[in-house]
């Protein structure tokens, strides 16, 4: 069944973006299940459920932080991490930057931008992700990249509104990625869930962040 969901999902895709198996509440025989079928990035919200699982998988998994993240649980995963989708401050990078020294990494990162018509999502505004980027401080942080951005769209059946949500994020994706710095390095736009994938890939998404069309309803 999962194998069988991650062979569709793959289909949809044509390649055009990459496959991200959102792991939250799953025992670690179902994330072994979908790594025997193929997937080798996953998806974690909670940090010390990321933590607990890690060790468990092979070395190979790429493990993505795509949950809120506060600055005194980065430690917890600094060590291992792929790419944290979820950066929305200055004071989180900062922490990230001071936790990935500490193992003589360099951490990827993605800018999260709120987008959604909700009050519940997190993330930056468009004016306050430019600014960020061209920040001086942003030139001590020299264990951090920034590789490009992440949204969540509204909640809703409304495909045109996700649309156009996703659409404003890759236009500023474009914009913010024309910014040159020796910390920036912008190859990765993060949109579309099990509901949006689709939507999310058409506008120009290269990482989907899928759960239940994987594993089935929590």
């Amino acid at each position: 069944m999962i194998a069988e969901n991650i062979r569709q999902i793959e289909t949809d895709l044509q390649g055009r973006a990459r496959l991200i198996a959102v792991t939250k509440t799953k025992p670690v025989s179902m994330l072994a299940e979908a790594y025997e079928a193929g997937c080798r990035l996953f998806g974690e919200n909670r940090v010390q459920e990321m933590a607990d699982k890690q060790p468990q998988l092979p070395a190979d998994v790429e493990w993505h932080l795509i949950g809120h993240l506060q600055t005194n649980k980065v430690k917890y995963i600094a060590p291992f991490v792929t790419l944290i989708h979820s950066i929305d401050s200055l004071k989180l990078l900062q922490e990230v930057n001071k936790q990935a020294a500490r193992y003589n990494r360099v951490i990827e990162c993605l800018l999260q931008i709120y987008i959604a018509d909700e009050e519940t999502k997190f993330g930056l505004l468009p004016d306050e992700a430019d600014v960020l980027l061209n920040s001086p401080e942003l030139d001590a942080l020299p264990n951090v990249r920034i590789i490009g951005l992440m949204g969540l769209a509204t909640n809703t059946d409304d495909q045109d509104q996700i649309r156009r949500e996703f659409r404003g994020l890759k236009t500023l994706y474009d914009k913010l990625a024309t910014i040159q710095r020796p910390m920036l390095a912008f190859r990765e736009l993060s949109m579309g869930m099990s509901g949006d994938y689709r939507i999310a890939v058409g506008e120009g998404s290269t990482l989907v962040r899928v759960g239940s069309a994987i594993f089935g309803s929590r």
